[in-house]
């Protein structure tokens, strides 16, 4: 079986930003190429489990494990607390279309 190299991320097509975050551009660049951003944090789809969603260092996604098994991005924040207040936006968003607690169902109906 052959591993390919895609890339440390990929991201959602309505990708949320923090307030803090600028140059959206060059920070997806630098996340998807393995650059140091490492005051940022992602909001990417949880591994496994129950969860749905997790908040990640960008650090971790340096990681050799992520060139071949790319983390999925819903959110770039320039701190946790940030990181926190996005993972609420997509919370509210979900409860106003009718669909509490079910973030990544939410997600997914907003990108097809």
């Amino acid at each position: 079986m052959s591993f390919k190299k895609r890339g440390f991320c990929r991201f959602y097509k309505q990708l949320y930003y923090g307030q803090s975050v600028k140059n959206h551009v060059l920070v997806k660049w630098k996340l998807k190429t393995g650059r140091g951003q490492f005051g940022l944090y992602c909001v990417v789809k949880a591994e496994g489990g129950l969860n749905q969603l997790e908040i990640i260092n960008c650090a971790f996604l340096r990681q050799k494990y992520y060139l071949y098994h790319p983390a999925y991005v819903y959110g770039i924040a320039g701190g946790y607390e940030e990181a926190m207040d996005i993972i609420l936006r997509i919370s509210q968003e979900a409860s106003i279309a009718g669909m509490d607690g079910r973030l990544l169902d939410y997600l997914l109906s907003k990108e097809a």
